[in-house]
């Protein structure tokens, strides 16, 4: 976005000064993935809802920087836990050099943001987005051990979902608040914290629907990754509760070749995908009218087109 493009130049370049190690292969894997690019949607939401809440300030660009090392952190965790082989159309650090390396790689950029986080000097939104960090880790535990879960509801996957991918964005968006001018109005805490968590869901519900939809070269990662891992997402659960064969694939958890290409046909009949795209926009809905209360801006505008992009994705 032009509005910020080049704070987020900007916020690039100082992550890849700020991930250099002493130690030349650990940095080599710590840059990787930075390298392969990405949307870069988190940084771009904090500075776009900083910019709202009247201009952004050192301190919320550092912020930026902080929510996109902690989120690239997580993935290369997430990598090595879901054994993936792909991660935006490269290969994932875990196959380029080892699930060691990954590991060290992932702790090094937590280790790194949270330095960085202690910098900013504010005692609260230290306490706030360390916070994050173990929702993060509550997401991951949580959808480990619900794998091939016929009995995983609903509302158990929006929790989980809320811990993986809502919290970042809830937390950064109330911290945010805490950094800004107006940083004692409680009104627009609880309403950039709502407007993060709905955006995050949303966007969660979204990435699982195009796990089973999308379109392999835009993805740049392996489809229906999910579901044959065990990972039961939005689609696959309205679809549970309309074709009883699919319960027969998931407990015997898609151990033959053609299991996936069942689930996924099964999805597409029973509409869970359509049902799972409502549930989104529900979602992206609820987020939209958390930006009822921002005076009207270039950036409130902004944030608009980021949650209509972030449900209309093809990848």
């Amino acid at each position: 976005m032009k509005l910020i493009s080049e704070l987020l130049a900007q916020n690039e370049r100082h992550i890849q000064r700020l991930i250099q190690s002493r130690h030349a292969l650990l940095s080599a894997a710590a840059a990787h993935l930075f390298q392969a690019g990405g949307k870069r949607i988190r940084p771009t939401f904090v500075l776009l809802v900083s910019q709202a809440l009247g201009g952004i300030s050192q301190s919320q660009q550092r912020l930026a920087e902080i929510t996109e090392m902690i989120h690239t952190a997580s993935l290369l965790h997430d990598d090595v836990v879901d054994e993936a082989s792909k991660r935006r159309g490269i290969d994932t650090v875990n196959t380029r050099f080892s699930n060691r390396i990954a590991v060290l790689a992932g702790d090094f950029l937590f280790a790194q943001s949270s330095w960085y986080l202690a910098n900013l000097n504010n005692l609260e939104v230290v306490k706030f987005i360390s916070k994050l960090i173990s929702d993060l880790a509550e997401g991951e535990m949580r959808q480990t051990s619900t794998q091939f879960s016929t009995q995983f509801e609903l509302w158990a996957y929006l929790e989980k979902s809320f811990y993986k991918t809502a919290s970042l964005f809830a937390c950064s968006a109330k911290a945010t608040c805490m950094l800004s001018n107006d940083h004692e109005d409680n009104h627009h805490h609880k309403n950039m914290y709502l407007l993060g968590q709905h955006l995050g869901i949303a966007f969660q519900i979204m990435d699982d629907v195009l796990d089973i939809s999308g379109d392999i070269s835009q993805m740049g990662k392996t489809l229906s990754a999910d579901f044959v891992s065990g990972n039961l997402t939005a689609p696959i659960l309205f679809a549970l509760t309309q074709e009883a064969g699919l319960v027969t694939l998931l407990e015997r958890e898609c151990c033959y070749t053609q299991d996936a290409y069942q689930v996924r046909q099964m999805v597409w009949d029973t509409y869970g995908i359509e049902q799972a795209k409502d549930l989104a926009f529900e979602h992206m809905q609820a987020a939209l009218a958390c930006l009822a209360s921002l005076a009207p801006s270039e950036a409130k505008d902004a944030l608009y087109d980021l949650a209509n992009q972030m449900i209309s994705r093809q990848r």
